[in-house]
């Protein structure tokens, strides 16, 4: 379980998240929703230690936890970014098993047969010596779920997944994502689609532009699957 509990951060004299709690349950999915502009993309770079809080407390199973602390980070939390932010000169299985190698020390043989068998669980098995720029927008999106997969990290996290998809791979990506959850993986997925959020979530924090507010609800009326 995460836990995040009084987070404040500011950039300059704006104050962009101010005394922020949230908490994510073992093998469920939290979505922050909200419009642009509201300081959901920003919690969520604290949450994965690409942005430093400036206070704030994070723990994980109760314990304390500095998302940006040490390489184990990696294996704690993942990120699925919105724009991909895959490597355009490294083919679809180097992007995919970069990471396994370098972070967590496997070897090639090792990382290539986990990273087969996660592209073949998002349909990709084809796709593995293929480029990026040789892929289309929802393969890519596939990818990089691969790629955060491949560090079997306790939580994973998704900026904006569905912002520049179709409708069509709009219910791929659900798909997904609650078929992870059925894996029992915990997620947390910022979104401004509240109509997606309510799809796949069961809890919800709703962030208001105006006061900077969040208030976390549970989704006690939707029965899942």
């Amino acid at each position: 379980m995460l836990e995040v509990k009084t987070l404040y951060k500011s950039f300059g004299d704006r104050v962009i998240l101010d005394n922020v709690n949230l908490t994510v349950k073992d093998g469920e999915i939290l979505s922050i929703v909200g419009p642009s502009g509201a300081g959901k993309t920003t919690l969520l770079r604290c949450i994965t230690g690409l942005e430093q809080a400036d206070k704030g407390e994070f723990l994980i199973d109760g314990k304390p936890f500095d998302p940006q602390g040490t390489a184990e980070s990696d294996r704690v939390i993942g990120v699925v970014f919105q724009d991909y932010n895959l490597f355009p000169n490294l083919s679809v299985m180097e992007n995919v098993t970069l990471a396994p190698i370098m972070v967590l020390k496997k070897s090639k043989e090792e990382a290539e047969g986990d990273a087969k068998r996660l592209l073949k669980e998002l349909g990709l098995s084809t796709k593995g010596d293929l480029y990026p720029w040789q892929l289309s927008g929802g393969q890519k999106q596939r990818v990089a779920i691969a790629r955060a997969l491949a560090m079997s990290p306790k939580i994973l996290c998704y900026d904006e997944p569905t912002s520049a998809l179709d409708p069509e791979m709009r219910k791929e990506v659900a798909k997904i994502i609650l078929g992870l959850k059925k894996d029992g993986m915990t997620q947390l997925v910022v979104t401004h689609d509240f109509d997606f959020a309510d799809e796949i979530a069961d809890d919800i924090l709703k962030v208001k532009a105006l006061d900077k507010s969040f208030d976390q609800v549970q989704d006690v009326d939707k029965e899942k699957e």
